[in-house]
């Protein structure tokens, strides 16, 4: 097992992840009968497309001696009202500015980003817009 989630109360959920005992808050969007204070379940998969980008741009990264710490994504998830679903989640990758990129360099690190396991893991219907600042 991966993880366990429990409904706690008020639209409200505790994601424990097993191995580590890390815990996730979620509750339902203000546009959606919630409260807001955490992550909603759907930005916890934009947030997780991001996470993934991030990390898989790491492993390629060490792979090659180069440096990215202080990388940031910015994201911005856009919902359909009816189904009520995510429809795109657009995602601005900022790089180190002290550091320069050579354009091998640059095309390894976006296709490293964009073949990460979530970005191939989500619905094809879900448009992803990533973008990168170098």
């Amino acid at each position: 097992m991966t993880s366990r989630v429990t409904y706690t109360t008020q639209l409200r959920t505790q994601a424990i992840h097993l191995q580590s005992g890390n815990c996730i808050i979620t509750d339902a969007p203000t546009d959606n009968e919630g409260r807001g204070e955490a992550f909603s379940p759907t930005d916890l998969v934009a947030t997780a497309l991001a996470s993934c980008m991030l990390t898989i741009m790491g492993i390629v990264a060490q792979r090659n001696n180069l440096l990215i710490d202080g990388t940031t994504a910015q994201i911005t998830k856009i919902m359909q009202a009816n189904p009520r679903k995510i429809v795109r989640i657009e995602i601005a990758i900022t790089m180190p500015a002290q550091t320069e990129f050579t354009n091998k360099v640059k095309t390894l690190l976006e296709n490293a980003a964009r073949t990460c396991p979530v970005a191939l893991s989500i619905n094809p219907d879900i448009e992803q817009v990533v973008t990168f600042k170098w």
